[in-house]
């Protein structure tokens, strides 16, 4: 990216996730009283006095080089090296602790020189919170309160000034906004690409997927459940095509969910999804295709989310147990023929790369511009082909269809007493759209629309029907006049 890179680093709970929040004026990151909540690396824009930053959210490091610890430290320190300037964040409240001079040491042996911020600064005072830290000889201190937002225009101020000018080539853009719906800026939607996201159950092995898919650890991934707490977003390219990739929390069975922690993840996995062009829906083989994860692919297409099934560590089983499990995705998935699922094995790689090829054909079936003239056509032929059945004696007719929406596609019907159609002509209708436009990997919604009757509602005016009856009689009389 051209825009300059900001990295915020510390110990756990100082605030960097709020100040994060405060400085993108979001609420991605998600924040809450409990030490080593992030663990991945979380990107986000920020407009400092008109200039575009990029920052980075960081996990908390501690000084241990063992387990999931030494994961968290490994992404922070990738952060710092992507970053043009560290900011490093401490505990006023907390003071000066080991933790903090180790990190100080670690930065120095990398040859950055960082600025430090004094969070929760307030009800200490600033030149209170200022001494402790004085000893260590940083060039660039500010104390703020991130929470309150006290300080920022002075962080704001000192951030700018150490970081270079900005070069010609540099530009302000919405690289990582992910918001950019139908009618919104036409670049910010190209920029972000096809998003995909990730969801299932804890410990389906998600996270390795998402590494495997960009090619690098990129997350961190821990023999643990519930090692992602947040929904990391991450842009990419591949063959020339944008995507943004989104790793999620993993979801449990309601009765199991207990910590406030974990609700607001499960939120956050569930905004991604709503946000999302394709879901990857990863199930664990060596359980099967279990209850929750037919929840989750059920959320998913009532969002009316395009989706792919993955079925994740197939290279540990026996011969009997994966045809036992095909048996049984072909019994559990009869409700959704058009859904494509693949076998793979996301820590060596196998099946992998053959996910794209999916992700694609889902993407375009979902987003694909449907044609008014196509699909009366296709209607016609499915009513020559079954009409539909009578009500009370009288014909329903059916008589024309267009789009109405795509991210999923509407198909909107036109006629006389649709409101009688029955659901199983509906589905009906559904497979007959499906296999003309050859659409897959999507949920698609058919609505009908009854066609209203222009007398309605007006005294004193016959209809046709009563016009040629009373003329037939006015015939009739005449006749028997003569």
């Amino acid at each position: 990216m051209v825009s300059p890179v900001l990295a915020l680093v510390g110990r756990p709970n100082v605030g960097k996730s709020t100040l994060f929040n405060r400085l993108t004026r979001s609420r991605d990151a998600l924040v809450a009283d409990l030490p080593g909540l992030t663990r991945d690396r979380q990107y986000g824009l920020a407009r400092l006095d008109g200039r575009t930053c990029v920052i980075i959210d960081t996990g908390g490091l501690t000084g241990e080089d063992a387990g999931i610890d030494e994961a968290m430290a490994k992404q922070t320190l990738m952060a710092v090296d992507e970053a043009d300037l560290v900011l490093f964040m401490v505990d006023a409240r907390a003071g000066l602790t080991s933790g903090d001079e180790l990190i100080i040491e670690r930065l120095r042996r990398l040859g950055r020189d960082p600025v430090l911020v004094v969070n929760k600064s307030d009800g200490v005072g600033e030149d209170a919170a200022l001494a402790e830290f004085s000893g260590f000889g940083f060039a660039a201190t500010t104390a703020i309160s991130a929470a309150h937002g006290r300080g920022m225009r002075d962080l704001i101020s000192l951030v700018l000034e150490q970081l270079p000018p900005p070069g010609p080539d540099e530009r302000i853009g919405d690289e990582l906004d992910l918001d950019a719906e139908e009618g919104a800026d036409e670049a910010a939607r190209e920029a972000r690409g096809v998003v995909i996201t990730v969801v299932g159950r804890p410990n389906v092995g998600k996270s390795t997927l998402v590494n495997r898919l960009l090619g690098e650890d990129r997350v961190v991934v821990f023999d643990e459940a519930g090692t992602t707490r947040d929904s990391i977003f991450i842009p990419y390219e591949r063959d020339g095509k944008r995507y943004t990739l989104v790793d999620t929390a993993g979801v449990r069975r309601r009765g199991r969910v207990s910590e406030v922690v974990e609700k607001f993840s499960i939120v956050k996995t569930l905004q991604a999804i709503d946000r999302a062009d394709v879901v990857i829906v990863v199930a664990d083989a060596r359980d099967g295709l279990v209850d929750q994860d037919l929840h989750l692919l059920g959320t998913v297409l009532e969002h009316g989310r395009a989706a792919v099934l993955a079925i994740n560590k197939w290279d540990g089983l026996s011969v009997d147990q994966r045809r036992a499990v095909q048996e049984e995705m072909d019994r559990k998935l009869s409700f959704a023929p058009w859904l494509r699922s693949h076998l793979i094995s996301a820590l060596h790689g196998s099946g992998v790369g053959d996910l794209y090829g999916s992700i694609h054909e889902a993407h375009i079936s979902a987003t694909g511009k449907l044609s008014t003239p196509r699909l009366t056509a296709i209607l016609i032929d499915a009513v020559t082909a079954h009409a539909p059945p009578l009500r009370h004696g009288r014909r329903i007719k059916l008589r024309y269809a267009h789009s109405g929406g795509l991210r999923p596609p509407r198909i909107v019907i036109h006629g006389n007493q649709v409101e009688h159609l029955p659901d199983q002509y509906k589905r009906y209708l559904e497979n007959a759209f499906r296999s003309a436009l050859d659409l897959h990997g999507t949920p698609l919604r058919i609505e009908t629309k009854a066609g209203s009757n222009p007398f309605a509602g007006r005294k004193n005016v016959l209809t046709p029907r009563q016009i040629k009856k009373r003329q037939r009689l006015k015939k009739h009389v005449k006749k028997k006049g003569r």
